[in-house]
């Protein structure tokens, strides 16, 4: 009789690519949601992952620089951003979202860039409809890393805008890029 091992379960290193952080920096001219301000706060979304800042009380240009990481297993999702005031006794109210992906960044990161002088600009986005940038965004290669600066415009609101980071994290044992 012949007995072979248990069937091999793929786990999440065979699809991971990487890990994708996303440094939250600050909002700037937010909507105010109370009575004269907001206590605004940060949810972001990657397929079925959620992640959250700390709130920042009264303060509609809010200073997190908070990084949240996510696992990057499909570089065609997109990332929500989602600005919530939080309210004590009520449900939390939405300040306006944006959506981008992360494609042209993962595709710069794919170029195989050591030995580029830092501060090289390695990519550039163009704002347009579909990718809520408030001003172009550059991907630049910096002390031998390739980081995406954003300024994110607010969709579904008055008036707001974030501003976040990207960086990209290898893992070894992962799939990779």
């Amino acid at each position: 009789m012949t007995t072979t091992g248990p069937a091999r379960t793929s786990s999440l290193m065979d699809d991971l690519l990487g890990l994708l952080r996303i440094r939250i920096k600050r909002g700037v001219n937010l909507a105010v949601r109370d009575i004269n301000s907001s206590d605004p706060y940060i949810v972001v979304k990657m397929g079925k992952q959620k992640l959250k800042t700390r709130v920042i009380n009264k303060d509609v240009n809010p200073e997190w620089n908070e990084d949240l990481t996510l696992s990057v297993t499909d570089p065609s999702l997109t990332v929500l951003l989602t600005v919530y005031d939080h309210d004590m006794f009520s449900k939390d109210d939405k300040m306006g979202d944006a959506e981008f992906e992360i494609k042209p960044y993962i595709e710069a990161l794919r170029m195989q860039l050591d030995g580029l002088p830092s501060g090289t600009i390695v990519a550039t986005v163009h704002p347009s409809r579909a990718n809520c940038l408030a001003e172009e965004s550059r991907v630049t290669w910096i002390d031998g890393k390739l980081v995406q600066e954003r300024v994110l415009r607010l969709r579904h609101a008055e008036c707001g805008e974030v501003e976040a980071q990207l960086h990209w994290i290898d893992l070894p044992g992962s799939k990779g890029l």
